[in-house]
């Protein structure tokens, strides 16, 4: 039962399925029916769908033929009236085509004539339409026709400005012929043509004026020089009537020393010659010497384009190159050790400035490169003179000035300042206490101080602002230049004691000097001393450096001396002999020392004293050296009463006075330590070295313990060596334990000292 249930509902799915596959290919097109027929083939049951197919085609034909069954007598009664109608077409054509043949035949002239005459109207509309079209072309190829004119005659702006008109007023009404789109295509390229060929002019411009511009510079600079000069004539004299100056007299005035130096330059570009031009016409101004019309058809050409920025920042890009190619300073421009160039390129630079402020350029960048100038300028200066100073220093004969006549000696006056009551009263020949270098260093300084003048002039600086430049200027002269030179020849290995001497005398001069090198600056720039911020002069305390440096040198050099002569100093320390006269080198050395300080009489006291105390503290401590030094490790008492002479030979130098101005005993204190000394030993006066030692009235207060202990140790190894049989010997061997016993005292001195 189920499975018929079952077939049955498969039978009317298949039944539904084909009734929905036959009106699918009823209502689709005959092209896309191949899916539908393939869904039948796929199943299973196309047997009973062919039955199905043929019976809905029986249908369908039933049904046309009812349909044509019923509108067949319309169809026949249609095709009855078409025949009869057909007759009478027939009768109507033929009537036509004899009457249209009638017509042809009459009208065939008519026809001709009325070709004739379209042809006829049709040429007279093509001939008025021609010369309308003329009417509209003709301005547009008279403005073309301008325009070619106008650049070929180099008239760029005008070409311009009928290159626009004819753009946008004459060229739209005949837009759509093709020459004008010819040209419409052609306007860009004009353009850049004018726009380029004004290019070229302005270059050519450029090009000319960087030619010609030292000639045109030169004209300017000249002028500003005239004018400049004109102003110091009319300041400098009055005015009045007729023997008032004209400006071309005023001219004419420097033209020679101008015109010497001024190149003739080739006439070219539009640069006119000034020197051809006549006497009695003005000369014309710098300006007038240039044609700048290129530069201004070439600004209004790119101000018409739109491009007047590319044109100012072209222009001002070139002129700057050429303003940096004209003004580029030599390479080696940062190293010129020539003064006289330094202030030449100042005069030069204050003229340009001047030429520049005639023509209203601001110039105060060049003033304040001149004030930087001016620094490179003072070191230059320092550089020379810094050789001009060596130079002196180095052939100077450190002697003083000898003068035979009165003529000579107002000369050494008229060149250094210098008043002494004394050296005038004396008779000729005779000497000023300075050298010649005295008088040459004070007048290279003024020389010094012009030379800064000389830069300060023209610079609109007021008299404050010169006076602290010429000051400060001087100072480095003084203080760094001078200062340095005066060092190098001192420290020199090869100078000699007069040569110190002189020198200490020669600055000493100096220093007094600065206030008439104060006195100097202040007439030539009318500013007072006591001004307020006004600079003072280090003259003094160059001078002074100076002077204390060649005193250090004396000292040390007669140092040097003294231990040259000590180094032939040749002691027998074992010698028993008792001598009677000092050392031969000591004679020499005392010798030396006395004809050294008689050249100190021209020496300030105080150095002459402190020089003379120096050598003899320095010649006592190398004595005490010499007799406790190391390898003299024995002695005896006859070698100690050779070195007794010695000092007593260098008291003796001492008491003799070297060099006024010591108190009584002041000098002989130098070798006070050698004399306790030597007395204790050769004395052997031990008892009351021991007995008052430490004790301010003491005899031997300037004998240290560890000195005595020191020689005396030296005096005991002697004695146990040299004295093979002491020990047999009574005297000897109470010597011996004495001296045993005051070493023993004197290291119990020592170590109570120390603790």
């Amino acid at each position: 039962m189920e499975r018929v249930k079952m077939a049955e509902a498969e039978s009317l799915e298949t039944a539904a399925e084909h009734e929905r596959i036959l009106r699918e290919i009823e209502s689709t097109d005959t092209a896309c029916i191949g899916p539908t027929l393939r869904s039948v083939y796929d199943g299973e049951e196309h047997g009973r769908f062919m039955e199905k197919l043929e019976t809905r085609i029986r249908n369908h034909d039933r049904e046309i033929e009812k349909m044509c069954n019923f509108h067949y007598q319309g169809f026949v009664d249609s095709i009855t009236e078409l025949l009869k109608v057909r007759g009478e077409a027939q009768k109507l054509k033929n009537q036509v085509t004899d009457t249209n043949r009638k017509l042809q035949h009459e009208g065939k002239e008519l026809v001709i004539a009325m070709e004739e005459l379209k042809q006829c109207r049709l040429q007279q509309r093509n001939i008025s339409a021609t010369v309308d079209k003329l009417m509209l072309c003709l301005p547009v190829l008279e403005m073309y026709s301008k325009l070619r004119e106008q650049m070929k005659t180099k008239r760029h702006y005008p070409a311009l400005k009928t290159l626009e008109h004819l753009e946008h007023t004459y060229l739209p009404q005949v837009s759509h012929y093709r020459f004008c789109k010819v040209m419409v295509d052609n306007i860009p390229k004009l353009r850049e043509e004018i726009k380029d060929v004004s290019m070229s002019d302005l270059k050519d411009f450029l090009e000319s004026i960087r030619k010609h511009s030292d000639k045109i510079g030169e004209t300017a600079m000249k002028q500003a020089q005239q004018q400049r000069n004109l102003d110091n004539i009319i300041l400098q004299q009055p005015r009045i009537g007729s023997k008032r100056k004209s400006k071309k007299e005023a001219y004419t005035i420097f033209d020679t020393e101008i015109e010497s130096t001024s190149p003739k330059s080739e006439q070219d570009s539009g640069i006119l010659d000034v020197e051809d031009e006549e006497d009695d016409e003005e000369v014309p101004g710098a300006q007038d010497l240039v044609d700048f019309s290129p530069v201004y058809r070439c600004l209004h050409i790119y101000s018409v384009l739109g491009a007047r920025e590319t044109f100012e920042n072209y222009y001002r890009k070139q002129r700057r190159k050429q303003a940096r190619l004209v003004l580029q300073p030599p390479s080696n421009m940062s190293y010129c050790s020539d003064p006289n160039l330094v202030l030449d390129l100042k005069n030069l630079i204050v003229l340009f400035a001047d030429t520049l402020q005639v023509y209203g350029f601001p110039v105060n960048q060049l003033f304040d490169m001149l004030l930087e100038i001016r620094d490179q300028y003072s070191e230059t200066l320092l550089k020379k003179w810094s050789g001009i100073f060596r130079n002196i220093l180095d052939s100077d004969n450190y002697s003083p000035i000898p003068v035979t006549s009165e003529e000579m000696y107002k000369k050494v006056i008229g060149q250094f300042p210098f008043q002494d009551a004394e050296l005038e009263k004396q008779p000729f020949p005779k000497k000023f206490p300075f050298s010649e270098f005295v008088p040459k260093v004070y007048n290279q300084i003024k020389e010094f101080i012009y030379a800064c003048l000389k830069f300060s002039e023209d610079l609109h600086l007021s008299s404050t602002e010169v006076d602290d430049m010429i000051r400060k200027s001087t100072n480095l002269l003084l203080t760094r230049t001078l200062s340095n030179s005066l060092q190098n020849v001192i420290k020199r290995k090869n100078i000699g004691l007069t040569e110190l001497v002189q020198i200490i005398i020669n600055t000493t001069h100096l220093e007094k000097s600065c206030k008439y090198l104060e006195e100097f600056i202040t007439n030539i720039t009318n500013v007072l001393p006591e001004t307020v911020h006004t600079t003072k002069l280090y003259g003094t305390t160059t001078f002074k450096d100076a002077r204390h440096a060649a005193e250090e040198e004396i000292y040390t050099n007669l140092n040097q001396k003294i231990d040259q002569f000590l180094q032939l100093a040749d002691y027998d320390w074992m010698t028993g002999d008792l001598g009677s006269k000092a050392s031969d080198y000591l004679v020499d050395l005392i010798a030396f020392l006395r004809s050294t300080f008689a050249v100190f009489t021209h020496l300030p006291g105080k150095v002459a004293q402190t020089a003379c105390m120096s050598a003899c503290k320095h010649l006592a401590t190398s004595l005490m050296q010499l007799l406790l030094e190391a390898e003299v490790r024995q002695l005896t008492l006859g070698a100690l009463q050779q070195f007794n002479l010695d000092v007593r030979e260098c008291e003796q130098f001492a008491r003799s006075g070297p060099v006024p101005g010591f108190q009584e005993d002041t000098l002989q204190l130098a070798f006070i330590d050698l004399r306790q000394l030597l007395d204790l030993f050769i004395q052997w006066d031990w008892s009351t070295y021991l007995a008052d030692y430490g004790q301010p009235t003491c005899k031997y207060l300037r004998v240290n313990p560890v000195t005595a202990l020191t020689l005396l140790e030296k005096m005991k190894d002697t004695s146990r060596k040299n004295n093979m049989f002491a020990q047999f010997r009574k005297n000897e061997r109470d010597k011996q334990k004495l001296i045993d016993t005051v070493a023993k005292q004197l290291r119990g001195l020592i170590s109570s000292h120390h603790s």
